[in-house]
């Protein structure tokens, strides 16, 4: 795309530059010149903005040419990503049709309906941290131009747009012209009238997790979503991580404003430490969840939302966040059909982290009750 065109727009310069030194330019041919020239230096910075995005080398940004070195740099990080096969029961899938046919299917499968099971909360809530009426007041109190301003002026830029194809600059760059309009639509979705669905597209990209990925669950689904869906998101993210920090078990650590994940490396060591020092028995359970963002059950989160005292004009929102929403999967560059999520959590969302700390906090609510009915409480060490 960006050599068809560089070559045409270069035909362009170099001929009316040529008959310049033969003759004056009219007006329309110095039009034509000088436009030529400004869509040519456009389109060289696209094309190097794009092998930026592609080699996530910071020297083009801080004023570098668009060297070979770059273009090797971007072509080595791209071919690292490219599927060339996969394995799956025994066999070995080639070809780009059937790479982009069977992992579309996979996707399919794995965002479609919530398997049934016969587990269900009970309605006990003395034991879970409540959301209180100020807060909810706070979460649902109708939304001021500052916080759209700041979700968007924190968005990173140089990031890989969704569907649409705007990234977070136009945004920042033509917020005085398109703020009346973010403002209406926030509105209509305080008011319930905003069709957010029609927003929610996004596309998955696959990173491989390992060096020698050779099955699809060796890859990590990234979700590029539009960016005017990620500034709802975003507004929702900045509200609920002002009232978390007490909804949320201390033991939660990741993506929690003020904590650290590696916290939960130093009370381990900690613990096994003091046990060793003690001369104490004690059992430590690791539990890795497969596909955790992907398998989160709606419903689920939902309940857990009530549960701990949240609005239901807040869990109307976040149930239109998070449902709805169409993907497709983009395997060698090509991107397969549209197909609607019917459960998970999509990494890539702003607001997916801490909905999944609170289901996780579950687990941990569920562990405590059943330790403190079956085991001594004061020889466990519940990390």
């Amino acid at each position: 795309m960006y050599k068809a065109q560089k070559e045409q727009l270069q035909s362009v310069v170099t001929n009316l530059d040529t008959m310049a030194e033969t003759r004056t330019l009219s007006d329309g041919e110095r039009e034509t010149l000088e436009s030529a020239r400004d869509d040519l230096i456009k389109l060289l910075r696209e094309e190097e903005l794009r092998f930026y995005q592609r080699a996530k080398a910071t020297d083009v940004l801080l004023g570098d040419n668009n060297t070979r070195y770059f273009h090797m740099v971007a072509n080595g990080k791209h071919r690292k990503k490219r599927i060339f096969s996969l394995e799956h029961e025994g066999g070995k899938i080639e070809g780009q049709q059937n790479l982009k046919g069977y992992i579309t299917q996979f996707y399919k499968e794995l965002f479609g309906p919530a398997e049934e099971n016969l587990f269900s909360l009970c309605d006990r809530t003395d034991d879970i941290p409540q959301v209180s009426s100020t807060e909810n007041e706070f979460l649902t109190a109708p939304f001021t131009e500052q916080e759209i301003r700041d979700a968007i002026f924190s968005m990173e830029h140089n990031k890989a747009p969704g569907p649409d194809g705007f990234p977070a600059e136009f945004y920042q760059h033509f917020w005085d012209v398109i703020k009346g309009d973010l403002m209406s639509m926030f509105q209509d979705l305080h008011q319930g009238d905003l069709p957010i669905f029609s927003l929610n597209f996004g596309v998955i990209t696959l990173l491989p997790k390992t060096q020698e990925a050779s099955k699809i669950q060796q890859y990590r689904p990234i979700c590029l979503l539009n960016v005017s869906f990620k500034i709802f998101t975003k507004v929702a993210t900045s509200r609920i991580n002002s009232v978390a920090d007490h909804l949320i078990s201390p033991t939660q650590t990741a993506f929690m404003r003020g904590r650290n994940i590696l916290e939960g490396v130093v009370i381990l060591h900690e613990t096994i430490h003091e046990l060793h020092r003690k001369n104490q028995n004690g059992v430590i359970i690791k539990i890795d969840f497969e596909k955790a963002y992907d398998k989160v059950r709606w419903d689920f989160l939902l309940q857990t939302l009530r549960m701990k005292g949240f609005s239901p004009k807040w869990i109307g929102w976040i149930k239109s966040f998070v449902s709805g929403g169409s993907i497709m999967v983009n395997v060698n560059d090509e991107v397969g059909p549209y197909f609607q999520t019917r459960k998970g959590l999509r990494q890539g969302d702003p607001l997916s982290p801490i909905l999944f700390n609170i289901v996780a906090d579950m687990l941990t609510l569920f562990l405590s009750r059943e330790t403190k009915q079956t085991i001594n409480w004061e020889e466990l060490y519940l990390i």
